[in-house]
Parts: C-alpha cells; structure tokens; sequence
C-alpha cells in the first residue's frame, strides 16, 4: 500500500511510514502512484500507513517488503511531517534508508525513478514531499568556522583544502573579530566558497549576510525567540538547546536547526550536556533537519543518524 491512501477516511490523521532510499551515488528513489490509486500519476516516496500495534519502523519495513520485494537493513529516523489533503490527514514519519536486501521490483504496478537532490525532474510531486526534497539537498556536515583557534591565513587555507574535498555548508562565526576585520575575512570566505559551489552562512547578522550576498544566517537561542519573521535569506538555520526552541524554529520557518550540545566540550568543561538520548527525545517528531552539535568527531555520523539527526556540525574538527 502507498502513502496517503485511505482518503475516505476524514478527521482522522493518518499515520504513514515513508522511505527515502538512499544509493551509493547520492540519489534517491521516488515512486509514482499507479491508475486507480487517489492521486495517481503524483510521485512520492515509497512507503505505507502503519497497521494496529506497528511501529512507524515495523510498518516501513513491512510495506518496502510488500512493495518493492527488497528487506531494509539499515534505518535512520529523520523527519516528520503533517498534510492535510481535501479527503484525509496524514502524518508521515520519513526514515532514511541506506542498506537493503534485494533488488528493487514493482510489486504493485507502480514506476519508479531515481533522482538527485539537487535535480529532480518527475512531476508532479505530492505536495507533503516538497519539504523532503529540499531537506536532501542538505549535506549531512555542517562546518564552523575557527578562525579564533587557526589564525586567518591558516583557516582560508584549510577552507580552500577542505571545500576541494567536498564542504558544501559553512557557518562564518567568528565573535571576537572586530567588524573591519570580520567583514574582510567574510568577503575572502564568500568568494572561495561560491566557487567551489558551497554555501555559507553568517552567525547572527542578518544585515550583512544580506549586505555582502551571504546564502543565510544561523540565528541564535536569544533571535529565535524574539523575531517574529524568517530572515529573507536562502538559508536560515537556528541554534537549538531544547524542545522549545526547536518547535520556534521550525514555526518561523527556518531550515534547519542545531541541537547542542550533545556532548561534553573542550570549551565548556564540565557543562550540562544533553546526551545522545535526550538528544533522540528533543529531535523526535521535528519537521526540519536537525544537526548535532559540541564535542563530536567525524565518528560519529552512524551514531548521529541513529538518534534522529541530519548530520553533525563541527567546529574543531571540520578543519
């Protein structure tokens, strides 16, 4: 059974187990409804309604069986989200899947196509899908800059190194740079980046990422709570501590959200930290990417992924 069936059923909000497969490559797999399916054409993600007493992972599993014949092996939550079609409410509880069993068949007459995030050309695509798309195009490595640890000249050299081996989102944070110096280093930062295709985010000021052609601006705890309107920017990411901000972030529209931090840190020793479980608890249920972040390494992506994250952002060890 695909998503969103059953629209007869009115005022109840359906739940849905939905997959974004994800190959080797980058590209992900979207079905499209066959003839005499509600909405049949329209391409989603493969996936099902959960049946009484599953789970959103027992139900996904099963309807990948049922449908395309293949027996998931590796699955990571990520995100949820809730439409209202005109016959029926469905909450859909995506999950990334990244290891199978089996090859992929048509079990149900359905077709299907592989895309890439930053490309997909089926249409039309069921509207509760739209915001899974532009999530995939979200790398799962968030780099913040260290500049107050490197020096300029060092940190513009890792910079360029690392976005030849692949660095495509990057957060300008540097506070105790005085606004000349600051301004001079993001100008160097923006041109290196745009050419190598990355995208780049300044920390707080909104004025200058606008000014200056930055690709967004990572609002802090105090901003979220206080701004009442989405920065008119590409990105907007937020910097999260907890269930509250994070469910402010996601009604101001923002993109993604940092969640932190999940560890104990170098700079903080000694801190409250949330912990990989709280962490789980806090991402469970967002509707936009979240990145985990503070005193993680580049081992710690499965575990990341495990517990509901995007990603992780680093600070450190990025560079």
């Amino acid at each position: 059974m695909l998503i969103h069936d059953c629209f007869e059923m009115k005022n109840k909000v359906i739940e849905v187990a939905a997959a974004v497969l994800r190959a080797a490559d980058g590209s992900f797999l979207l079905a499209q409804r066959p003839v005499g399916k509600p909405m049949a054409g329209f391409w989603e993600f493969p996936g099902g309604k959960l049946e009484a007493g599953e789970t959103a992972r027992q139900a996904l599993i099963r309807e990948l069986q049922e449908e395309l014949g293949i027996v998931a092996e590796t699955l990571f939550p990520w995100l949820t989200q809730t439409f209202t079609y005109p016959h029926a409410s469905v909450r859909l509880h995506f999950f990334r899947v990244t290891a199978w069993q089996g090859e992929i068949r048509s079990l149900e007459g359905q077709a299907f196509s592989w895309q890439q995030p930053n490309s997909t050309c089926v249409q039309p695509i069921l509207p509760a899908n739209k915001p899974i798309l532009q999530a995939l195009q979200l790398p799962d490595l968030y780099a913040l800059s260290n500049v107050a640890a490197l020096g300029i000249e060092t940190f513009l050299a890792r910079l360029a190194r690392r976005l030849q081996q692949g660095v495509r989102l990057i957060q300008l944070r540097e506070k105790s740079l005085d606004a000349v110096t600051f301004r001079a280093l993001a100008e160097q930062v923006l041109r290196l980046a745009h050419s190598a295709g990355a995208h780049v985010l300044f920390n707080e000021n909104i004025a200058l990422a606008q000014e200056l052609g930055a690709d967004g601006v990572q609002l802090t705890s105090t901003q979220l709570l206080t701004m009442t309107q989405r920065p008119a920017l590409k990105f907007c990411g937020a910097s999260c501590h907890n269930r509250v901000e994070l469910r402010r972030a996601e009604q101001l529209g923002c993109d993604f959200a940092l969640l932190s931090p999940v560890l104990p840190t170098r700079s903080h020793p000694g801190a409250a930290h949330l912990g990989w479980e709280t962490f789980a608890a806090v991402a469970a249920g967002a509707t936009i990417p979240v990145f985990a972040l503070g005193g993680l390494t580049r081992e710690d992506f499965d575990c990341a992924w495990q517990h509901g994250a995007h990603g992780i952002a680093l600070l450190s060890q990025a560079w």
